[in-house]
């Protein structure tokens, strides 16, 4: 797909998203445990705990990340940190709570509906060191040198040009500054069914490179240090939790089984490093 498309799909899905559409394949009861919260479950299952998830304002958790970048990034208090594609705004609050009233935190999104939706839930909150951004990850809206952390939760592979993405993350760290990111990545290569269907683009697959190439993109980038630090098997029953999920199955006639077998290929990784 060309890459304006991309970025018109993605933002038209998470739109919806962060207007309350949702469409599953599959019953609740088969992803990432029995509860009718299937936000909450999905974020238990990629590593955020009990007291992580009841810290945000109601609506924050969208259920959408493959990881929880913010308990790698080690936040101190007083730092300033950006979050690439932050959505409802989840891990900006707990990044938020990690600063202090004395840092600052960032979320940048290139969806405007998602903008609207995390201000609210900052004002909702009270947080009043949480400043959302309207822009997208190749271009990012900050200044050079102006961030301690980086963090970022299963967005990057929705990027089409992620090689930008990691030379702006680059660009706005300080220097020593770090990174944490949780991401999708392929162990093998998709089928062309999935990787040319604008329906796995927005479920975080077809977006997905292989793992090799994306931590060369970050070394490139000028990164060091570059480290995965947790690789896991991330089910495709749980990336059901957003509006086009069911499109796949439909879209390129896979059958749930069918996807469930592409598990195989692809894994969450938490990816870390330092800019030197």
């Amino acid at each position: 797909m060309e890459e304006e498309k991309i970025k018109r799909v993605v933002r038209d899905g998470y739109a919806k998203v962060a207007k309350g559409e949702r469409l599953n394949f599959i019953p609740v009861s088969q992803c990432c445990g029995s509860n009718v919260d299937l936000a909450h479950d999905i974020s238990r299952a990629v590593g955020y705990k009990e007291e992580e998830l009841a810290a945000v304002p109601a609506g924050a958790n969208l259920g959408l990340g493959c990881g929880n970048p913010t308990a790698l990034a080690s936040l101190k208090e007083g730092e300033t940190v950006l979050d690439l594609g932050s959505g409802a705004g989840f891990d900006c609050f707990l990044a938020a709570n990690a600063v202090g009233a004395n840092g600052h935190v960032i979320g940048v999104d290139m969806t405007p509906e998602m903008i609207e939706k995390a201000r609210a839930n900052a004002r909702k909150g009270g947080y009043n060191n949480v400043d959302f951004r309207l822009g997208e990850l190749e271009h990012l809206p900050a200044a050079d040198s102006s961030v301690d952390v980086i963090i970022s939760n299963c967005v990057i592979n929705l990027t089409p040009d992620k090689a930008a993405v990691f030379m702006e993350a680059f660009r706005v760290l300080k220097p020593g500054g770090r990174f944490s990111v949780s991401d999708m990545v392929l162990l093998r290569e998709l089928p062309p069914a999935i990787r040319d269907s604008a329906a796995a683009y927005v479920s975080c697959l077809s977006g997905a490179i292989m793992k090799d190439a994306y931590l060369a993109t970050i070394k490139t980038a000028g990164f060091e240090n570059v480290r995965i630090v947790e690789e896991f098997s991330f089910p495709l029953d749980c990336m059901a939790n957003d509006p086009t999920a069911q499109a796949i199955g439909n879209t390129v006639n896979l059958t749930p089984d069918e996807l469930r077998d592409l598990s195989d290929s692809v894994v969450s990784i938490k990816v870390a490093g330092k800019k030197p």
